[in-house]
């Protein structure tokens, strides 16, 4: 359901989504890193933060399941994008960090903590992972895309048979203008 959102308003979607300035949410992010990292950028996207690492100096490898915002990032700023679902990607070598900025929560609460320990195993020890949620309870279906909200109580749940530690969890509201009063629950965690 998801994809087929993205796939028919890709321009759309980048348009909207582009701008939005990252600089809070990468200030808590990159300095975990070390210098010239391996980020997987896990559901890319408008492709905006892939773009913003490799100006940065960190290498990027970047996925998403939707082939029309694959495309439109690989034109836009030539980023090669894998398309697959979270579940189907891999890589010959353990990355530094995953970023999954608004991408998790279109998984099925009952994928969830699948998708999420297939993203662990792809990150090497003490690797870092971010991942954003919708704040809240439950799952719901809106304007043609699935949500699954998280909040410190089902994250706290959804890691912990997991092999990462959460290493911080905050709320922020949307970036995007007009939006500031919708709640996000943001976690960094680390691979142990």
């Amino acid at each position: 359901m998801s994809i087929d959102y993205y796939n028919q308003r890709a321009r759309a979607f980048i348009d909207a989504t582009l701008g939005v300035d990252m600089a809070p949410l990468y200030a808590r992010f990159l300095p975990l890193l070390p210098a010239g990292a391996h980020i997987l950028d896990a559901g890319c996207g408008s492709g905006r933060d892939a773009h913003r690492f490799v100006q940065l100096g960190f290498r990027v490898s970047a996925m998403d399941a939707s082939a029309a915002l694959a495309r439109e990032v690989r034109a836009r700023f030539g980023i090669p994008v894998t398309v697959c679902r979270f579940h189907e990607y891999h890589s010959a070598e353990p990355f530094d960090a995953i970023w999954a900025c608004a991408s998790l929560l279109h998984v099925p609460g009952s994928q969830l903590s699948a998708v999420m320990a297939h993203l662990a195993g792809l990150l090497g020890a003490g690797g870092i992972f971010y991942c954003s949620f919708k704040y809240g309870q439950g799952e719901c279906a809106r304007d043609g895309r699935h949500f699954t909200h998280l909040d410190e109580a089902a994250l706290t749940a959804l890691v912990a048979p997991l092999p990462l530690a959460i290493h911080s969890q905050w709320q922020t509201g949307d970036l995007r203008p007009g939006r500031e009063q919708e709640p996000w629950l943001n976690v960094l965690l680390r691979k142990w």
